[in-house]
């Protein structure tokens, strides 16, 4: 295709990881937090979204893209992509929310059951959460709903990618990297 005698070639989609820092959203514009965009210096970043979003106090690994297809593969509860959380308690971990987990939990507002979680004890007050939903607030929700609460939140991975940057970091996806979504 050309314009005015030149010829125009579409840019490539462009997929990144960020390790997000406490305090920041996953927003391009926000009154009260600092959006995780400001520390992503690449032209045009007003174009890029995030897949999957999380809190302004949850950290960890996010990606980023502008490519629409792409990153609806990644949040969809039918593509069964595994996001991996590291969770600090207040209290101790009940012996029975792993099977709970497993099973399901009603989350309060919802009609339906979560989608089948996996549990991992790391110690009592810390443990790793395996989803692959992204409903509001879900993993604060989980163990809301069954007694516990929430302190600390982290996403380690997401599908075959784990975070491997320092915080407020980011770099671009390898091609096998963003493909590995698409399987």
């Amino acid at each position: 295709m050309t314009f005015n005698g030149h010829t125009l070639k579409p840019r490539a989609f462009r997929y990144l990881l960020m390790h997000k820092p406490a305090g920041t959203i996953c927003a391009n514009v926000d009154d009260v937090y600092p959006s995780l965009f400001k520390y992503v210096d690449i032209e045009r970043a007003d174009e890029l979204h995030i897949a999957g979003r999380l809190d302004a106090d949850t950290t960890g690994l996010v990606l980023i893209t502008d490519d629409g297809r792409w990153s609806f593969h990644i949040t969809t509860p039918d593509s069964q992509c595994e996001k991996v959380y590291r969770v600090g308690l207040s209290r101790p971990i009940a012996d029975d929310v792993a099977d709970k987990f497993k099973r399901g939990v009603m989350l309060q507002g919802e009609e339906q059951l979560t989608l089948p979680a996996t549990l991992e004890v790391v110690n009592p007050k810390e443990v790793l959460l395996t989803i692959t939903q992204g409903k509001f607030h879900q993993v604060k929700r989980m163990f809301a709903a069954v007694g516990n609460r929430v302190v600390s939140l982290h996403r380690e991975q997401i599908g075959e990618v784990a975070l491997d940057v320092e915080e407020r970091q980011w770099r671009y996806l390898t091609a096998d990297e963003v493909k590995s979504f698409s399987r």
